[in-house]
């Protein structure tokens, strides 16, 4: 837990029970069940009850999954027609085989696809704190991911900033949204969009915004069961961070992250704000697990074994006694209905920080980023740049380097960089 120095407040906890209650709504929303036609470009409506997607749920819908090879999940379903490189054991006859293997031209083609990428302009904007003495610069980058099978696939994440929130000087919201599943994209917007919009109407954000984002995820988890998406078996991450005046609420559901960098003597420092949703968390596992969730790897489900430990390809998953789906990577999401049954909630976990003079930035990104580089080694990165533009850009270009050195495809990658500068002594950004 960190220092109480930096002005931490320890994270309030789910119970298991209120995840528990939370699981008895499955079942009673979503008779019906969406399906895409990709012909029409259009969603309609199929009078198909839950159970009898068992072949397309077996697909594991989740996040990652694509580095699975088709047929991993037992079925003939379309979504196993996009699994592609397996990087599991093959001890079962559902798996084929070998592992498919990424030669040597397949390289190359990737590192210059990635000299050739270009990135999108970082944005640059700024915002003042009167009440803090504040000057908030910010920068922001997404960059739709890598996918040699699907080269039209649609970045799945979103993003916004939104200063002068609820028209106060001193109150601004900054947030990603990283979407999962065949309509990932369309959740992160929709959640992306109604958050904000609840948050901006609650009367309650200025004086108490623990109370109004607990109030906000609840009435758009809802609102987004309620929509014309089917999520189903798809969802988003959230994370946010509330700056009002001299405080930070951060606000996080999944495994998107944020991390503060602070001044310690000759170094920046590391701060992580949150802390991922994920079974490899205790606390978490604990919980789904009393919710009815089995927690396997993909390998541990066709053997039926325990989980011992992450290899990094093949992580813990939850699933549905004695069925093959959903396969979450996370323990709480926005969305993701089905996986409501056991204990995946849209709760958040809120952290209240207090700003110091050794506060010089925080950073918000997706797993795009923070799958491979460390908390410190952003840190390190942003701390190396004067400008954000050029701490978004190096970072986004070295998460796309190293996903390309582990996997022959890239997550979607979005940052955004925050600096804090203290208004007497500033210095502008051009």
């Amino acid at each position: 837990m960190p220092s109480s120095t930096h002005g931490w407040e320890t994270p309030r906890s789910l119970t298991p029970l209120s995840c528990l209650r939370r699981s008895c709504f499955f079942g009673q929303k979503k008779e019906t069940v969406r399906s895409y036609d990709s012909s029409a470009s259009s969603l309609s409506s199929s009078r198909k009850p839950i159970q009898a997607l068992s072949c397309r749920m077996g697909c594991v819908h989740s996040k990652g999954f694509d580095h699975y090879k088709k047929g991993c999940c037992g079925c003939n379903c379309n979504r196993c027609l996009h699994c592609s490189h397996s990087r599991t054991s093959a001890n079962s006859a559902d798996v084929d085989a070998e592992p498919s293997r990424v030669d040597e031209d397949d390289r190359l083609q990737q590192r210059s696809h990635l000299i050739r990428h270009v990135l999108s302009a970082a944005s640059l904007g700024s915002a003042d704190v009167p009440s803090a003495g504040l000057r908030l610069h910010y920068s922001s980058l997404t960059q739709r991911g890598y996918y040699p099978g699907s080269p039209d696939r649609a970045n799945q994440d979103s993003f916004c900033v939104k200063t002068h929130f609820q028209g106060n000087p001193d109150l601004h919201f900054f947030g990603v949204f990283d979407g999962h599943g065949d309509f990932g994209a369309e959740c992160a917007a929709f959640v992306r969009d109604k958050l904000t919009a609840v948050l901006s109407a609650d009367p309650r954000l200025w004086e108490n915004p623990a109370e109004a984002y607990d109030s906000a995820f609840a009435a758009t988890n809802l609102a987004l069961h309620d929509s014309e998406i089917d999520d189903s078996m798809s969802g988003t991450t959230a994370i946010t961070v509330l700056v009002r005046g001299d405080t930070l609420f951060v606000a996080n559901v999944g495994d998107s992250r944020a991390v503060a960098g602070v001044r310690d003597w000759d170094r920046v420092v590391a701060e992580d704000l949150s802390s991922d949703h994920t079974p490899l968390r205790e606390d978490e596992c604990e919980r789904v697990s009393l919710c009815g969730a089995r927690v396997l790897t993909v390998n541990q489900l066709e053997r039926q074994g325990d989980v011992e430990s992450d290899d990094g390809y093949d992580p813990p998953r939850l699933w549905v006694q004695n069925r093959r789906y959903p396969g979450s990577m996370f323990t709480r999401s926005v969305g993701d209905l089905v996986a409501e049954s056991i204990g995946v909630v849209a709760v958040p976990e809120i952290k209240v920080v207090k700003i110091t003079d050794n506060h010089s930035f925080f950073v918000i990104a997706s797993d795009g980023v923070f799958q491979f580089l460390s908390s410190q080694a952003v840190v390190d990165m942003v701390s190396s740049f004067v400008d954000p533009r050029d701490a978004c850009s190096k970072i986004v270009a070295e998460s796309y380097k190293v996903w390309l050195d582990s996997d022959s495809r890239t997550d979607d990658i979005t940052i955004i960089i925050v600096h804090i500068k203290d208004l007497s002594e500033m210095h502008p950004i051009v």
